[in-house]
């Protein structure tokens, strides 16, 4: 597909483009200027035309969510394969009673 061919993009999209760059036209505007300004508006708001995977292509709500649980799966396998997280030994730090040892604490000077 050559190069600004508007062949991907959906009838509504072609319609918005159209009716943007009559109200630029409207206004003055020369007409390869208000085309420009009215596709650059369409892919603003939609994100171009309606290709197929790709870099940086905006996703659907319902694809993102599937993502971040897909993700977020991988990653509780990924801390319970190596015993870290929430629950797990490594992750508990031992109790400060641990450290101290026992009778070795100093006497305050007021004792009798």
């Amino acid at each position: 597909m050559a190069r600004g061919s508007k062949k991907k993009y959906t009838h509504k999209q072609k319609r918005q483009a159209e009716h943007i760059e009559e109200g630029y036209e409207e206004k003055g505007m020369g007409t390869k200027r208000a085309a420009a300004i009215a596709w650059a508006t369409v892919n603003k708001e939609s994100g171009g035309g309606e290709k197929k995977g790709g870099s940086g292509r905006r996703k659907s709500a319902v694809a993102k969510a599937k993502s971040r649980q897909s993700v977020g799966k991988a990653a509780a396998k990924t801390r319970k394969k190596l015993g870290t997280g929430k629950g797990s030994k490594k992750a508990k730090k031992p109790p400060v009673s641990a450290y101290i040892r026992k009778g070795t604490k100093k006497k305050s000077k007021n004792a009798a």
